[in-house]
């Protein structure tokens, strides 16, 4: 069995984080590493290493997760304008290997990359 992921700890409460929402499919927390002054992750409780290993049996739950996202921005007043980022495979950025997508806000954006984990 492949080593538990930082995001695995925090959704079985064995690291504290900073939980902003959860239900029983996904948890969003504050990113410690911001790289905007909204950035928070929206994580699934199931542990799908990256977006690409994602199977038709996740459609449903990715689902779920994009309209999390539209609420959680709403929540936290930005939703007139966002970006969701997710990083799939180490060469775009991912460091923790459990699926996450970056909800980013409060900043304007120009097209360069992020170099977001």
């Amino acid at each position: 069995m492949p080593e538990a992921t930082i995001f695995s700890k925090i959704i079985d409460g064995s690291i504290q984080a900073d939980i902003l929402y959860q239900d029983d499919l996904c948890i969003c927390i504050k990113d410690i590493q911001p790289k905007a002054p909204t950035h928070v992750l929206v994580i699934p409780r199931k542990p799908i290493p990256r977006l690409v290993d994602a199977s038709v049996e996740d459609q449903a739950l990715l689902g779920h997760l994009m309209l999390k996202i539209g609420d959680i921005a709403r929540t936290l007043g930005i939703d007139e304008a966002f970006r969701v980022v997710i990083n799939n495979g180490a060469n775009a950025g991912q460091t923790v290997f459990h699926l996450h997508l970056h909800i980013l806000g409060n900043k304007t954006f120009s097209e360069d990359a992020l170099g977001m984990s």
